[in-house]
């Protein structure tokens, strides 16, 4: 029985260490290839790397796209890729914490001229420009919310994680919520690919006019238009799973260490 319960809370409490440790570890990888972006400018393509509280460049500095960094910090992959993205009309990505706090408002905000019932634009008197107004879809908004709650969420998962390892009665869900972290990434992930793969043209790019409605490559390779993409979980992502392993083994274990107190 104390073997049980050593072993239980061990494995616990390590994968209460992981989940912190998984907050700040890219979890999947999406790169895109295409003529105009050669491997001697760019060897791994434009890559943009996804965290759980946000989107990041993927470019490995100096290496990619040297000769037209001006800073020497490199290529910026996430600006490629939106630029991309908004060639064939997809919105702007939703970068989380990682976006520039010192807008007003966040890169991927779309806004609309406002107009009369005769659909003519209204115009400020006081600056003699039109009015706009925010038609950001609520989805990107939601998602931008869930990135910035992500330090939160970790830390309920952590606590979770511990009641769990302490709690005299089974409370085996404390373990099994945080344990599923990878696949909440994976359900959120394949939802917005989805997403953003049908709502094209909706913000004024998209010269790309003959790309349909898709749903973007959520694992292994494919091909939209002339560009190839590549999409695979990074260390983060196995990380995760070995959370989900950990925790159901405690479960198991607190189980029978249940089990035989009675």
């Amino acid at each position: 029985m104390k073997n049980n319960k050593l072993g239980y809370r061990s494995l616990a409490g390590l994968a209460g260490i992981l989940i912190i440790v998984l907050y700040f570890l890219p979890v999947w990888w999406v790169a895109l290839q295409s003529i105009q972006y050669p491997k001697s400018m760019y060897p791994n393509g434009i890559r943009i790397n996804f965290k759980y509280n946000g989107v990041y460049n993927g470019c490995e500095g100096q290496k990619e796209r040297e000769e037209l960094s001006a800073s020497q910090e490199g290529a910026n992959c996430l600006v490629e890729m939106n630029a991309i993205n908004h060639f064939i009309g997809m919105y702007h990505i939703v970068q989380g914490v990682n976006s520039d706090e010192t807008r007003r408002f966040p890169i991927y905000y779309v806004f609309n001229t406002k107009h009369d019932a005769q659909g003519n634009e209204i115009i400020n008197p006081e600056t003699g420009k039109p009015i706009e107004v925010n038609v950001t879809p609520g989805a990107l908004i939601f998602l931008d919310k869930i990135m910035h709650a992500s330090p939160y969420i970790f830390a309920v998962f952590v606590l979770l994680v511990v009641g769990f390892m302490f709690c005299k009665r089974k409370k085996l869900w404390m373990a099994i919520i945080p344990a599923l972290v990878p696949f909440y990434f994976l359900g959120v992930y394949i939802y917005y690919l989805y997403w953003y793969g049908h709502h094209l043209s909706m913000h004024g790019g998209g010269a790309f006019r003959g790309i349909k409605p898709f749903m973007p490559t959520v694992f292994g390779e494919g091909k939209v238009a002339q560009f190839t993409t590549s999409s695979y979980p990074y260390y983060g992502f196995l990380v995760g799973l070995l959370v989900f392993v950990l925790l159901i083994i405690a479960v198991l274990l607190k189980q029978k260490s249940i089990k035989s107190e009675k």
